[in-house]
């Protein structure tokens, strides 16, 4: 109707040229009477900034950040910059016989100079803002850009200059503008119909900040909406007791689910659960275990890790571990969900006292008060007055944590070379290898009595630790941008870490802690004195169908993009709440857009929990990618050809680390094996394998010190051949 109405009054205009020729202010005159008609535009304008005014007075009266509104605290990118202008093919020559034979042809050297004379415009770019081309809001920035105005311009002037003809009405334009018979504006009409073209979303960006609208999360769960639940926080230290009472109530009761951060903390949830004759199954991304002899009938039981949650079965209890990583910046998301959308009558909350306040406020959306239950440390936890200073020093029962891999092969293989035997504990071990190790380490009989461990232990193994010995205080972590650096640890890390020492239970019942180096000693003394910094907000992440609403508006997008333009998009309630960060998703999203996969197929092969730091895990995501794209089963034969199957013991330490790789390969391929059974088929022969590497690599962390001096050998030899 827009262009429609456009062409009619051009045409109608055309008997009276000097109307377009001269006048009062040609800008005003073609901007608002050729395109709108007067009255129209004063009333949009009044439109507009009533709706500004409404806007500023809601932010200011609640401080939530709506899209397009600058708080100073965004990021300098312009949304604007994320979309990506769509190709228009040149119009075809056949066409060009009205347009020429109406005014003649045009001059591409005339042409240009119009098309120049009208991106010259200050009131055509002004003009612009009010179709969407850039953020109206925003223009205030310093070093603003009209961003789409430009990437819109240079389309239309290509398209206007490459073609062999252009639209009859476009031509005529062009011809009375050139002639002095028009003013250039008059293409304003056309320019905005090729943005469109070029950028769908302009005609869609009112549903787009629709669906990313994320002020009322609570509203996403209706089924835990329609029943009254109620909400207990057991609140303390690490070593109080806490969870243990909830998991009492979750024993007792006639149906509950574990949700907890780890594959181990599920597994030792499901495992105590059936040796006291509570019948539960195990549930987490890489496997499903049932309870009943016939693995058919699901128990009311299930013991899950968080991100598994049901947010649809109905139970009596459910125990959410660790609720103070709703702030996590990867996977926070997950703990918002299971407390907004488990079904349950009774939901337990066990963590750290420093979430109950945030816990408190997101439950008054839901309309649900939360009972707070408080625990002390049941042993006494002690700061020793020296630091080590020598690892000459290492007593029975101690533990140095680490948090780098290679300060966990320099300690182990020094404290080696004392005489002592050592059990080595990281993230990137499987989960039977960190089991042999901590029991190993927890047997009175056996001569190991040091632990080398990264945070690892902070979560999910229970270790009979003395005393725990910091190596260092700081650590690589993710800023909200997304970017690693080395910081010093939290007063929630050290208080977890430190925790582990004199556990209720173990052959110590005091714990003690210390430093490595002198000098962080009374930097870790502050540490644990202080109070964990209070949680203010929770994460929240996009879900598929999100993102598949957004494709829907912008086909052409990358799934990359539509996370992009999402996150920036969406609104939240920024007092409760903010957005994960999705790095990792957009970087696998990236490497296999170019494989042809439906999107709600490529946005779960996203979800895929393997580390963008492993580069053989990453091409192997990438062949599973490839081969689902042509359909063909990724089989166990097939899967041995790429993995270096039948594996042998390692002999050096990156023979280990290259073993540990396919292991998280043979996890991955578990991982898929539940949401695409169809072409994921052998998994039993694949947890099988897993299981024989599993204890391969444990001969090779049980060894770790021959193997670190093989590699030590082995690059001496290198550097003297060369």
């Amino acid at each position: 109707m827009f262009v429609e109405e456009a062409h009619f009054k051009l045409w109608s205009a055309r008997g009276s040229r000097t109307w377009f020729k001269k006048g009062p202010d040609l800008a005003s005159l073609v901007s608002h009477r050729f395109l709108y008609g007067s009255s129209q535009l004063h009333s949009d304008k009044r439109k507009v900034k009533s709706k500004n005014e409404s806007r500023t007075t809601e932010s200011k009266a609640t401080g939530r950040s709506r899209p397009g509104e600058f708080t100073g605290r965004e990021e300098k990118t312009q949304v604007s910059h994320l979309f990506v202008p769509l190709t228009v093919k040149p119009i075809p020559e056949e066409h060009a016989a009205i347009g020429v034979e109406l005014t003649g042809k045009l001059n591409k050297q005339d042409v240009l100079k119009t098309l120049n004379k009208f991106f010259r415009r200050s009131e055509i770019k002004l003009l612009s803002l009010e179709y969407g081309l850039d953020s109206k809001e925003k223009i205030n920035i310093p070093k603003f850009t009209y961003y789409l105005f430009h990437q819109a311009f240079i389309s239309f002037r290509k398209l206007c200059l490459e073609s062999e003809s252009l639209p009859v009405e476009i031509h005529v334009v062009f011809s009375d503008v050139i002639q002095g018979a028009a003013h250039v504006d008059s293409l304003f009409p056309y320019f905005i119909q090729h943005a469109k073209q070029i950028f769908p979303h302009l005609e869609c960006m009112d549903d787009l900040k629709k669906i990313s609208d994320l002020r009322s999360p609570a509203n996403w769960y209706p089924e835990a909406r329609a029943i009254k639940r109620k909400i207990i926080f057991h609140a303390g230290p690490t070593n109080s007791g806490k969870t243990y009472h909830a998991l009492e109530r979750f024993m007792t009761s006639k149906s509950g689910v574990y949700c907890g951060p780890l594959k181990l903390l599920a597994v030792e949830v499901y495992q105590k659960a059936n040796e006291k004759g509570t019948s539960c199954d195990l549930v987490t991304g890489e496997e499903r275990s049932f309870a009943s002899p016939d693995k058919l009938v699901p128990s009311n039981h299930v013991a899950c890790t968080v991100e598994m949650t049901s947010v649809t079965t109905p139970y009596e209890c459910a125990v959410i571990d660790e609720i103070q990583m709703l702030k996590d910046t990867q996977r926070g998301w997950a703990w918002t969900r299971a407390l907004l959308g488990v079904v349950a009558e009774e939901v337990h909350l066990c963590g750290e006292p420093a979430a109950i306040e945030l816990v408190r406020n997101i439950l008054v959306t839901t309309g649900e008060e939360t009972e707070i239950r408080t625990y002390k440390r049941l042993t006494n936890l002690d700061v020793e007055k020296r630091a080590l200073e020598s690892l000459n020093n290492v007593q029975a029962g101690d533990c140095v944590v680490c948090f780098s891999k290679n300060d966990i092969y320099s300690v182990s293989r020094q404290i080696e070379k004392k005489g002592h035997q050592v059990a080595v504990i990281y993230g990137g071990l499987p989960p039977g290898t960190k089991l042999a190790q901590a029991k190993k380490f927890n047997d009175p009989e056996h001569p190991c009595k040091i632990l080398v461990a990264t945070d690892a232990i902070g979560m999910g193994l229970n270790l009979s630790i003395r005393r725990i010995i910091f190596y260092s205080l700081t650590k690589p972590s993710i800023n909200e941008k997304g970017e690693t650096e080395i910081t010093l640890i939290s007063t929630s890390q050290a208080l977890q870490i430190a925790g582990r020492a004199g556990r209720f239970g173990t052959h110590f019942a005091e714990g003690y802690v210390t430093t490595y180096r002198k000098d962080d000693l009374l930097t870790l003394t502050h540490l644990l004195q202080n109070a964990p910094d209070q949680l203010i907000k929770a994460g929240l992440h996009p879900t598929a169908d999100q993102i598949e609403m957004y494709a829907y508006h912008l086909p052409n997008a990358t799934l990359s993009n539509l996370m992009d333009i999402f996150v920036t998009l969406c609104t939240v309630d920024d007092s409760l709440y903010f957005m994960c960060l999705v790095g990792d998703f957009k970087y696998l999203a990236d490497m296999i857009q170019h494989i042809p996969l439906p999107l709600r197929a490529r946005y779960v092969f996203c979800c895929a929990p393997i580390s963008r730091k492993m580069p053989f895990v990453c091409a192997m995501f990438n062949k599973f990618a490839r081969q689902y794209s042509k359909n063909e089963p990724i089989t166990f034969e097939w899967l041995c050809q790429h993995i270096g199957w039948p594996f042998e013991a390692p002999e050096t330490i990156t023979q280990l680390v290259e073993l540990e790789a396919v292991f998280d390969v043979l996890d991955l391929y578990l991982w898929l094996s539940y949401r695409f059974q169809d072409l994921f088929p052998d998994q039993q022969l694949v947890r099988d394998t897993q299981k024989e590497l599993d204890g391969i690599i444990q001969i090779g962390v049980f060894n770790i010190t021959r193997l670190l001096n093989k590699s030590e050998k082995a690059s001496r030899f290198e550097k003297d051949d060369s």
